[in-house]
């Protein structure tokens, strides 16, 4: 038996497009020999729709584009993610995530995911309701049992058991000879092997191959690598599909495996992939095409052109360097190597004489008053609004440049380097920006070294250093891993040998912080717990812990 799996990238509501990957996708596989064609999960709607479920046409027109996709089929199997009613007259949430099998014109079979994810940056219990049973499709003389992602989640791999129901016991126990998986799981650090070992295990305790379809493509926040796979009934990976790119491969899951199929990747390469693939998909899915940013010859500005050039190409991205009256040369030097070598345009607007007029203006206000951070902030303003005025004229994203860290402890200015649409590194942890620095320039320089070997400094006071307020980042970072990711008090931390005074300080400026991190642009997720869509913390509140 030979399947096709059609590891692709669903744009959310199109469903005409969608339609139209779906069954491009659909026709590679039938020319490489397909006998059944597997999509990931919701492939005709795209996940997640969240609230468009709620729109009075929406999942009408999904199943008017599912009856046009069903008479598109003929002989070979089109199994297609796709949003269904629930029974009207039944108690429970409106709608079904829910599978199609699509064969001779017509919708031969539905399949309701059963376990709804509801934790991390799930939502699926505010609109779907369950499926009541699991039940094998029989097809060719196989019975086949098909799942939906959250369906093969064992609690082995979870936080925390969340059912009372496993849908692969249920199907094995009614028989299966294979099964199938139709999957939308996001990526973080780390994802990839830690689906590898879970199929593996559900693979060895049912004793049959699994094909797994992973979604690829980024929608708002989440980026989805694909990495589908198959697995021989021992548990070997006998094909694992490319990560961050669509693609179609055709695989017989019961042909025999002599040698595992690799996960050839390591961290900074994955976290880079994943930004590039977050990045184009946000900028293109969001009708813009060029992007534009502030290069300030330091790191973090640095690293996201280098990503937006690989995602849109260099012609599509413009840089500014604003010097201010403490920017020193050095740094502008570096901006313009860094475009150079990247191939993209950089102007140099300084910002000197327009602080300058600022601070005259606001003289009367503040006489008396010495300069402060009020003034270092004025500087950050001043270049938000030179940025979004190009954007604004040549029809820019404009793209934020800031890192986890520095989102964390609100070491950042709102309405000032905070300006623009897409915060592309916003869960990038300080020190995971220079590993991903160091891994671009591993064949030859494209970041100046000098920006990368030099101290991380803001440049808005003279002779200013990031670490002249900040601790070092080696443990500002294990301390934000600890507190915000695994969500650890300050006295658990503290009990790990961290200082007492850094650890209370960052998390102070972490809880303190979390109105200017509201206010912020969407930023790409890419560990366990990013800020936004995986950590809904309030405003306002008083529990210090």
């Amino acid at each position: 038996m030979n399947i096709g799996i059609a590891q692709i990238n669903s744009v959310i509501g199109d469903f005409p497009g969608n339609v139209k990957r779906i069954l491009a996708a659909y026709r590679e596989c039938l020319e490489a020999g397909a006998d059944l064609v597997l999509t990931p999960e919701l492939s005709l709607v795209g996940y997640p729709p969240r609230d468009l479920v709620f729109k009075s046409q929406f999942v009408p027109k999904c199943l008017q584009a599912l009856d046009y996709l069903a008479g598109e089929i003929r002989e070979v199997p089109l199994l297609v993610g796709y949003v269904d009613h629930h029974h009207p007259s039944r108690p429970g949430k409106p709608f079904r995530n829910a599978a199609a099998w699509l064969e001779h014109g017509k919708i031969q079979h539905r399949v309701w995911k059963t376990l709804l994810p509801t934790y991390d940056v799930f939502d699926e219990r505010r609109y779907f309701e369950p499926g009541d049973a699991s039940e094998p499709i029989l097809w060719n003389g196989r019975r086949i049992g098909v799942t939906i992602c959250e369906d093969i989640w064992t609690e082995d791999y979870l936080q925390r058991p969340f059912y009372d129901r496993d849908p692969v016991d249920e199907l094995s126990a009614k028989g299966i000879d294979l099964l199938l998986n139709l999957s939308a799981s996001p990526f973080h650090l780390g994802k990839p092997l830690l689906r590898r070992a879970m199929i593996g295990g559900i693979t060895r305790k049912a004793k049959v191959p699994v094909v797994y379809c992973n979604a690829v493509g980024a929608n708002d926040q989440l980026v989805f690598d694909g990495h589908s796979l198959v697995t021989d009934a021992n548990g070997l990976v006998a094909t694992q599909l490319a990560g961050f790119s669509e693609t179609c491969v055709v695989v017989d899951p019961f042909s025999p495996v002599k040698d595992e199929a690799p996960l050839d990747s390591c961290d900074a390469e994955e976290l880079y992939q994943a930004l590039v693939l977050g990045l184009r998909d946000y900028v293109t899915k969001c009708g813009f095409s060029s992007v534009c940013l502030g290069l300030s010859g330091g790191i973090d500005s640095a690293l996201t052109a280098v990503i937006a050039a690989d995602a849109l190409g260099p012609e599509n991205v413009r840089g500014l360097t604003m010097p201010s009256p403490y920017s020193s040369r050095g740094s502008v030097d570096d901006s313009f190597a860094l475009a150079k070598n990247l191939g993209i345009r950089c102007d140099e607007v300084p910002i000197k004489n327009a602080f300058e007029a600022v601070k005259a203006t606001m003289q009367p206000v503040f006489e008396g008053k010495p300069e402060d951070v009020t003034e270092e902030n004025m500087q950050a303003r001043l270049r938000g609004l030179m940025l979004m005025a190009l954007s604004n004229k040549e029809n820019h994203l404009l793209l934020t440049t800031g890192n986890k860290s520095e989102l964390a402890v609100g070491y950042c200015t709102i309405y000032g380097d905070m300006c623009g649409g897409l915060a592309v590194i916003s869960d990038l942890p300080k020190c995971r920006v220079y590993e991903v620095s160091r891994w671009i320039n591993r064949g030859r320089e494209i970041i100046p070294w000098n920006t990368i070997d030099k101290p991380p400094s803001a440049e808005l006071r003279p002779d200013q250093k990031d670490q002249d307020t900040l601790p070092p980042y080696e443990i500002l970072d294990a301390i934000l891993e600890l507190y915000v990711e695994n969500q650890l008090s300050a006295d658990e931390i503290i009990s790990r040998g961290y200082q007492e005074t850094t650890v209370r300080w960052v998390q102070r400026r972490v809880d303190l912080n979390e109105w200017k991190r509201h206010q912020a642009a969407p930023g790409l997720r890419v560990t366990s717990k990013a800020f936004g869509i995986g950590r809904r913390m309030p405003i306002v509140q008083r529990f210090v812990g």
